[in-house]
């Protein structure tokens, strides 16, 4: 079952807004989260490499890949709210990538 990316995105957008109000202020605040969610990304790398010898293993690459996940979310959420439409924003991203790749296009989801 794939969940509609783009809709649960732009729904969180709305709720933000409902709840914090819009502007600047909250703008900022879904920017920053980005970098917070980027935090927890490093954490739960340093806990799946056991690089903190006090703590060691606390994390899988599975926690780390749900962290990454969050940033892209949180990430997404921030351009929409930007008022521009994550879709879009993404295919030109992606497309742009892999212009600089020795590989053919990629089209279509995934299934």
């Amino acid at each position: 079952m794939t969940a509609d990316v783009y809709a649960a995105v732009h729904a969180a957008a709305n709720w933000l807004d409902e709840h914090n109000g819009g502007g600047d202020a909250e703008l900022m605040a879904q920017i920053l989260k980005v970098t917070e969610e980027a935090g927890e990304v490093a954490a739960a790398w340093i806990g799946a490499t056991g690089r903190n010898p006090r703590k060691g293993v606390t994390h899988t690459y599975g926690d780390v890949a749900k962290e990454l996940a969050d940033v892209a979310f949180a990430a997404l959420v921030a351009i929409d709210s930007l008022g521009c439409d994550p879709a879009d924003v993404m295919a030109t991203c992606a497309a742009k990538v892999t212009s600089r790749l020795d590989v053919p296009a990629v089209t279509g989801g995934s299934t």
